[in-house]
């Protein structure tokens, strides 16, 4: 059951816009220990929510490494998110009214700044474990960097230092469905909810790739010409799963904060920001991962002072971070002993 955090003083973003309060929404597992040393705080994926067990198979169970008889897990929904967290959906003190496409434009810095401001609400000073995935390992990046004591140790997922051209063009290819929509820019939660459905279908190819579908949307008699392929029905089903459940608005922001991810931005060549990370580190990366290849985990494994690094081997791509639990459990667990 997700908890909220109300912070009553203005919160101005890099962009300059200040929201007049913020409100944050977390869930946690487990009990905190006497002397705080056994917290571990998870960064969300960019659909995802404050409830770890809702979307992280196998993870926050017996024996895992999010185990609630051993560990106190939090986890914040980030800023601009659909899912309690100040968002599009949003009441804006000044009007009244909701934000919808008046939302400002928000970064993964600002995230961590609001996850910092929890963190203080709930009295971390400190965790053994910062942990996330895509856009999760994206503000875990950040944190270490903008905080580098934070975390005793950290383990960043499918992730990459700065987004590159391939991946934001995956990203403008999803707004521009979103716009082609007639009903977006509508004040209504409604609003662009069928052009956000293509936008997903487009994301899935990336989240994906070529070994993901031909493995599991293969048809039962593929030698047999059919203009109703299993995988029609299967894009058609992810996009509308997502607009039962998401907000255009929210994702159209989102997308955004993921091309604004750059860890050298304001502080000079990557490589360089990347040594001063503190925390004991490990990095995981997915043989077939087509948005953020394994090779774009080598500036992270050449330039952390103290790292060590995984290469999990699926067909899965970039979602073999939520497929493939079995093998980062063990990665996990092997890292949290050292």
């Amino acid at each position: 059951m997700a908890k909220y955090y109300t912070h009553n003083e203005p919160f101005e973003l890099e962009c300059g816009y200040v929201l007049p309060e913020l409100t944050i929404a977390y869930d946690t597992y487990g009990e905190m220990n006497a002397d705080r040393s056994n917290v571990v705080w998870v960064c969300h994926a960019l659909t995802a929510n404050s409830d770890v067990a809702d979307w992280w198979p196998h993870t926050v169970e017996e024996g895992c490494f999010l185990d609630p008889a051993k560990y106190f897990t939090v986890c914040a929904n980030f800023l601009g998110s659909h899912y309690g967290t100040t968002g599009p959906l949003s009441i804006n003190p000044a009007t009244g009214e909701p934000y919808y496409g008046d939302f400002p434009l928000v970064t993964v810095r600002d995230m961590v700044r609001c996850h910092q401001l929890l963190a203080r609400h709930l009295g971390i000073e400190q965790v053994e474990l910062l942990i996330g995935s895509s856009i999760g390992g994206f503000q875990c990046l950040e944190w270490s960097v903008m905080q580098p004591e934070f975390a005793r140790k950290a383990a960043y997922i499918a992730t990459t230092p700065r987004t590159k051209p391939w991946a934001s063009a995956f990203n403008e290819s999803q707004r521009m469905a979103i716009e082609s929509d007639p009903t977006y820019g509508e004040c209504s939660a409604e609003a662009g909810l069928n052009g956000m459905a293509i936008a997903r279908s487009i994301a899935l190819l990336s989240y994906r790739g070529g070994m993901a579908y031909d493995k599991t949307q293969e048809d039962e008699n593929p030698d047999e010409a059919s203009f109703q392929r299993r995988v029609l029905s299967y894009q058609r089903y992810q996009g509308e799963k997502l607009r039962r459940r998401f907000n255009a608005y929210s994702y159209y922001r989102l997308s955004q904060a993921v091309d604004s991810h750059n860890l050298g931005r304001e502080r000079g060549r990557v490589e360089d920001v990347l040594k001063q990370i503190r925390a004991k580190s490990l990095v995981v990366a997915i043989t077939s991962d087509i948005l953020f290849p394994p090779s774009d985990h080598d500036i992270l494994v050449e330039n952390i002072p103290d790292v060590r690094y995984h290469l999990i081997d699926s067909d899965f791509g970039h979602d073999g971070f939520l497929v493939e639990h079995r093998q980062l459990n063990d990665i996990i667990l092997n890292f949290l002993s050292e």
